[in-house]
């Protein structure tokens, strides 16, 4: 259905929510939402829905919009008796009559019209396909999304896998993601107009010097690495930053990137990022929104206990002493076998066990083996997700992407 027919279709809807706003009735077709959350059905494959939500910043309110696969263009509520809109995105000012009335936020239990953009075909760079918010998670041909199902298989694949198995710990596929909300690595989309903040860091000498748009209540990775992952929206940039502080007023973190999401631009070789391999975190992260859409449509991030003096582009930094030949490079990247049967599996394991068969993983740190990374959200299930620790990770093998660099900075 075109766009003229979806607009056309949906005026009754917006007709009736602007006549029930208006009215400063109660809203009573929806339960009162928990913290957090939003209450009613949106639509994922794009239009307008009546919800209410549990309150806060219209940054929240997308991202979790954004978790339950609608990709919010922009939130509609009554004040003195009028609409008022937030268009995500947009420059300030034009937010300003938004933000002056509600300066804190939306209050709990708040009714509004949620106006999502719809999804287009896998690889068309919309929910659950590579896009975040209203910005493309960098171009169509970046290597994230390069599909290596017919890509050659590397030669040293059986060194590089029987390394990792032969290393200790853990030896089958692991979500380093799930329903708790201290697993995964959150991320956060703010305005084009989000002010920016100066950070120092502890390896300035490898970081963007910035400033990054850090919001009031930014979401930090629970555990010891506190990733912080923020896209600000209008110059479509991500700012990612690793250890990240806060003491009164000053901000500080061990290292800090800047990605343009338009952009194949890798960092400079030997340098980091947020990351140990110098990759930008969140094209690889798993999310409910593309799992909800059916697919995953570039490659994920995972990690290993051991790794080589060595990087493979699109990674641009290694974490290591290790020389010896037989050990995984940073950047490898391994995917699952053809012939691995995916009988049997359902859910978010399936759509997750299908994308690595198609794109793969990129190895990115030093940490569990075997451990996948993933957005923090409440939609996942964990029951499903444990599918997964039934895949042995010798039902991976390494893809020959191109030619080792030991080059340090």
């Amino acid at each position: 259905m075109g766009s003229k027919a979806r607009l056309w279709g949906a005026w009754p809807l917006l007709l009736s929510m602007a006549l029930f706003l208006t009215s400063d009735q109660p809203l009573q077709a929806q339960v009162a939402p928990e913290a957090g959350q939003i209450s009613g059905s949106l639509p994922a494959g794009g239009g307008v829905a009546l919800v209410q939500w549990s309150g806060g910043t219209p940054t929240q309110l997308f991202a979790v919009a954004d978790g339950r696969g609608c990709t919010a263009t922009a939130a509609w509520l009554s004040s003195g008796g009028f609409l008022v809109g937030y268009l995500r995105g947009a420059p300030t000012f034009v937010n300003e009559s938004f933000v002056s009335r509600f300066p804190g936020g939306v209050l709990p239990s708040t009714p509004l019209l949620l106006v999502c953009r719809a999804a287009s075909a896998p690889g068309g760079g919309s929910a659950g396909t590579r896009s975040i918010g209203s910005c493309p998670l960098f171009p169509d041909d970046n290597p994230w999304a390069a599909d290596i199902s017919s890509a050659p298989r590397h030669p040293l694949s059986d060194r590089y896998v029987g390394h990792i198995m032969a290393s200790g710990g853990n030896r089958f596929l692991h979500a380093d993601f799930g329903e708790n909300p201290d697993y995964g690595i959150p991320y956060v989309i703010v305005p084009a107009g989000e002010p920016s903040v100066p950070v120092t860091f502890d390896y300035a000498d490898e970081s963007d010097v910035g400033p990054y748009p850090i919001p009031s209540g930014v979401r930090i990775e629970a555990g010891s690495d506190r990733h912080a992952l923020i896209v600000r929206e209008g110059e479509c940039r991500l700012y990612e930053l690793f250890d990240l502080r806060r003491s009164g007023a000053s901000w500080s973190a061990g290292s800090g990137a800047i990605f343009d999401l338009r952009s194949n631009a890798l960092r400079p070789d030997g340098w980091t990022s947020a990351d140990a391999a110098g990759l930008p975190i969140l094209p690889g992260l798993v999310r409910v929104d593309e799992v909800r859409a059916g697919a995953i449509n570039h490659a994920l991030r995972f990690t290993v206990s051991r790794t080589q003096r060595a990087y493979i582009h699109p990674a641009t930094h290694f974490a290591s002493s290790i020389t010896d030949a037989s050990a995984p490079p940073m950047g490898l990247r391994l995917r699952l076998k053809a012939d691995f049967d995916l009988a049997g599996y359902r859910g978010q394991a399936l759509v997750v066990l299908t994308a690595l068969k198609r794109y793969g993983m990129l190895l990115a740190d030093n940490g569990s083996n075997w451990y996948i990374s993933g957005a923090t959200d409440p939609g996942w299930d964990d029951a499903d997700l444990n599918q997964l620790k039934q895949v042995p990770g010798s039902a991976f093998e390494a893809v020959d992407t191109g030619p080792l660099i030991s080059t340090a900075r």
